[in-house]
């Protein structure tokens, strides 16, 4: 799973990018809704305390007339989900996300964490059993951090299309897409909250400033499975990279 331990000092990271995003996110909001916001009654007590931690945490207060999970939302530059306990396990109960990369957030709303999963190659052999036993074991004074990262052909944040293709055109015109995940785990609900942040960056940009990416770059591509290729929309991406980047 990658998971580093969090210093909750930086659960969210304010940076350059960061007033730019919520402009963007702010619009997302108030013009494609259905698309951004899923919210569950079970969410409401988890929702009020992650709207307290995140005016403590950036020192600005949020909307009292909208869902406490918008308002909170709309104080980061982060996405933001809440999974609660079920008797069946995990489940997502209510989210904001505003930079989906080619997911649906509708179609995940009140699924468990298998469920949510399920497209992912290898999750049941691989991943399921340990996801579900972290998600019990999270503690509220142990959060953590993962990356997850892709190449896409196109910049832009809200990338809600749900069929994955593999990136075309020209790789000096693809972009580097970086989601920094944390998981921290809240003290009255007991739900754990999972938040995104989404960097992107030209390729041809990220190979000049970082040589060493394209050697890593083509042996991560070439090193994923047929299955894991299919999914990420990485099929004949390797090929299309190795004569740019060795030229």
């Amino acid at each position: 799973m990658g998971l580093r331990p969090l210093d909750l000092s930086r659960w969210f990271e304010i940076d350059d990018e960061w007033t730019q995003q919520i402009a963007i996110k702010e619009s997302l909001l108030d013009t494609n809704t259905s698309d951004v916001v899923a919210l569950s009654a079970a969410c409401d007590d988890a929702s009020s305390e992650l709207l307290d931690a995140v005016e403590r945490y950036t020192g600005l207060r949020g909307a009292r007339e909208e869902h406490p999970l918008v308002a909170a939302s709309r104080l980061v530059a982060d996405d933001l989900c809440i999974m609660q306990r079920a008797d069946d396990g995990w489940r997502l109960t209510g989210a904001v996300v505003c930079f989906p990369s080619r997911w649906s957030l509708s179609s995940k709303l009140g699924k468990s964490l298998d469920e949510i999963h399920g497209p992912v190659p290898h999750y049941d052999r691989d991943l399921a059993t340990p996801t579900r036993q972290f998600f019990e074991r999270l503690s509220m004074d142990r959060p953590v951090w993962r990356l997850n990262w892709t190449l896409l052909d196109s910049p832009e944040l809200f990338q809600p299309a749900s069929l994955r293709t593999s990136v075309t055109g020209d790789p000096r015109s693809w972009w580097f897409r970086v989601e920094r995940q944390t998981l921290v785990r809240l003290e009255r609900s007991d739900a754990i909250v999972f938040t995104i942040r989404t960097y992107v960056s030209s390729l041809a940009d990220l190979v000049i400033a970082r040589p060493e990416t394209k050697s890593d770059l083509i042996a991560a591509l070439e090193s994923a499975s047929p299955e894991t290729q299919a999914y990420k929309g990485w099929v004949g991406v390797a090929a299309a990279l190795r004569p740019w980047l060795t030229a």
